[in-house]
């Protein structure tokens, strides 16, 4: 129960992943507030979390549109009314948005998409961060996706709007690096969710051949079980992650479970972080070149 008593907003939280995190939040002990546009949904995973609860740990919830500046702001003030506090930020909801090349997509799509996936992320931490820093502590914990460290041909919107968040993501976490809170970005890895749907149902036709063929294999496969990510969110909502931040942690690849013990060494690196690589990086050296 390593979030006993901590109180966490989970945004996205009615089905897929934002679920599982929601899920391991509230068997860790924690109070939540979920939110989602869908309220049918959303009622029903408040109703399905509340049954797993333990005594005395309480599930709430608010439909938001977390690209409304005026509805994060209701559910800020309702999660601050209904649990007394708000101690940890997750920021999941999002979208793959409109598909296709970028000459030809409907443009009001694509801006929904940066709406949602980027703008909705900030709102999101523009809200809570003065309630974190009048406690002097918390937690903002960010996902982040495949788009933030390689290009996604056929999903433009997408792919900038997740390397924006990580990005935003080291800027705040510099920025309030003297009131206690953490920032950081999570990649949970390739899941099986409604977005996997989403790209093939839209067919090669849309988000080109290699990525639908990737995605058919990650399908067959299974992908990435929930729980991996998950896990890691709630490491970073937990006390055990106190001074870590600024950092891109992917829940499959990296050793983050090791990062309590190399807390000082991230602090002092750019490891995990979103980087310009230079031609040393890859042992060349092309000074001399006349």
């Amino acid at each position: 129960m390593k979030l006993a008593g901590r109180c966490a907003i989970i945004s996205g939280a009615n089905q897929g992943f934002g679920l599982e995190v929601a899920k391991h939040f509230v068997q860790e002990g924690a109070n939540v507030m979920l939110c989602a546009r869908n309220a049918t949904t959303l009622k029903e995973a408040q109703q399905k979390l509340q049954a797993l609860a333990a005594p005395g740990v309480t599930v709430f919830a608010k439909q938001t549109d977390i690209s409304k500046i005026a509805e994060v702001d209701a559910l800020i003030a309702e999660a601050v009314a209904e649990m007394g506090k708000i101690d940890i930020l997750v920021a999941n909801a999002g979208v793959y948005g409109t598909k296709g090349p970028i000459e030809e997509i409907d443009w009001q799509e694509w801006s929904d998409a940066i709406d949602i996936n980027l703008k909705g992320t900030v709102l999101q931490c523009r809200a809570v961060l003065p309630h974190f820093k009048k406690q002097q502590y918390g937690k903002i914990i960010i996902l982040s996706g495949g788009g933030a460290t390689k290009p996604m041909p056929f999903l433009s919107a997408y792919a900038a709007s997740k390397a924006a968040v990580v990005r935003f993501a080291e800027t705040l976490a510099d920025e309030v690096a003297n009131f206690g809170i953490d920032v950081n970005t999570v990649a949970p890895g390739a899941l099986n969710t409604r977005l996997l749907t989403e790209v093939l149902d839209a067919g090669p036709e849309k988000v080109g051949q290699a990525f639908y063929d990737q995605s058919l294999k990650q399908q067959e496969k299974g992908g990435t079980p929930l729980e991996t990510g998950a896990s890691l969110c709630s490491f970073l909502a937990a006390g055990e992650s106190d001074g870590i931040t600024g950092k891109l942690i992917s829940a499959v690849w990296d050793p983050w479970k090791k990062f309590p013990e190399l807390a000082a060494e991230l602090k002092q690196s750019d490891i995990y972080t979103l980087r310009r690589i230079v031609p040393e990086d890859r042992g060349l050296s092309w000074e001399d070149i006349s």
